[in-house]
């Protein structure tokens, strides 16, 4: 049986750096708190004209690029995001569109900050199935139009940006070996966004909640740890496999005192660990192809690594996966 192989990576970060210290005139806060309850140090705003859809879309670009293919070869596009520009209209078929991928059909799939590998592993069945398929799978999030700016718990901590991949069928020795994956929504409560109001008054609640990002941050903290630990030692076991195997692990750009409690139960070393959360903050969906494109672009992988991506996200959505590059 054929999987996804990644044949091609792109990523699209806005030119707009928003620092700790810009923070600090906007929220009661400082460059000192957040670094060290965070390790983030910046993160990327879009334009107030830059649409998900347009970061999703440049990303996509140069992924395609690197992989030599088409927009008009490709067979199915799907973003993963929680902040799409519109409800409908999908994200991925404004990029469909403004790609000129007329071949393509399109959708989007939201599962938070584990969407990325919600899409890997949806993308691995298609390719099993159709194994001449060509996908491209996005993680695009414009987060700084979702977050209370006056909230200093949450506006710390998010960023835009987009990372994009061209799977195709691999070749015996690249590709997905398996995912780890899981929802729980009986927490929703302690991380979660809601919809736009209801527009009919009669169905309208007393007082309607806004629209930001809402977060419980030390029960996030605590579950997170906890189940993406689970997720990756339950896979590794799955296939006789441990830490030691594993070239790279690329996990999910949250906080980095969720990542340096992650590396301690797992015994990882930090050089096996690819992060940038300081650049770039949260990006929610598109944080682990942002962080596989720019490992790319680094020259760390090579043909035959294997990689272990893990995540942690609303809903709750959890799950690690394992990939040949």
């Amino acid at each position: 049986m054929k999987h996804a192989a990644v044949i091609g990576t792109g990523s699209c970060l806005p030119a707009r750096v928003l620092s700790n210290h810009d923070l600090e005139k906007i929220v009661d806060t400082s460059n000192e708190w957040i670094t060290s309850r965070t390790g983030i140090a910046t993160r990327r705003i879009a334009a107030p004209d830059q649409t998900t859809h347009q970061l999703a879309t440049e990303a996509a670009k140069k992924a395609l690029s690197m992989a030599g293919v088409e927009a008009s070869d490709l067979d199915l596009i799907v973003v993963a995001s929680v902040s799409p520009e519109m409800i409908m209209p999908s994200c991925a078929c404004f990029v469909q569109d403004s790609l000129g991928a007329v071949n393509a059909f399109a959708y989007d799939i939201n599962a938070a900050c584990s969407g990325f590998l919600f899409g890997m592993d949806l993308v691995d069945k298609y390719i099993a199935a159709r194994p001449e398929m060509k996908i491209l799978l996005i993680g695009a999030e414009r987060l700084s139009a979702r977050v209370n700016w006056r909230d200093r718990n949450t506006c710390i901590l998010f960023g835009d940006g987009a990372g994009a991949c061209v799977l195709a069928a691999g070749n015996g020795t690249s590709g997905i070996v398996d995912s780890n994956l899981f929802s729980d929504g009986s927490l929703w409560s302690l991380l979660y966004m809601n919809g736009p109001r209801n527009l009919n008054p009669e169905l309208q609640l007393e007082q309607p909640d806004d629209c930001y990002i809402r977060m419980m941050g030390r029960d996030v903290f605590k579950y997170a740890v906890r189940a993406m630990e689970e997720a990756v030692v339950g896979l590794l076991r799955r296939h006789e496999k441990t830490v030691d195997d594993v070239k790279l692990v690329i996990p999910h750009q949250a906080n980095i005192r969720i990542l340096h409690k992650l590396m301690e139960r797992l015994n990882l070393s930090e050089d096996k660990v690819f992060v940038n959360v300081s650049k770039y903050g949260n990006t929610s969906a598109a944080s682990i192809p942002i962080a596989l494109d720019e490992a790319n672009r680094a020259n760390l992988l090579t043909p035959g690594d294997l990689l272990l991506f893990c995540s942690f996200g609303g809903g709750f959505t959890w799950g690690s996966m394992l990939m040949h590059w």
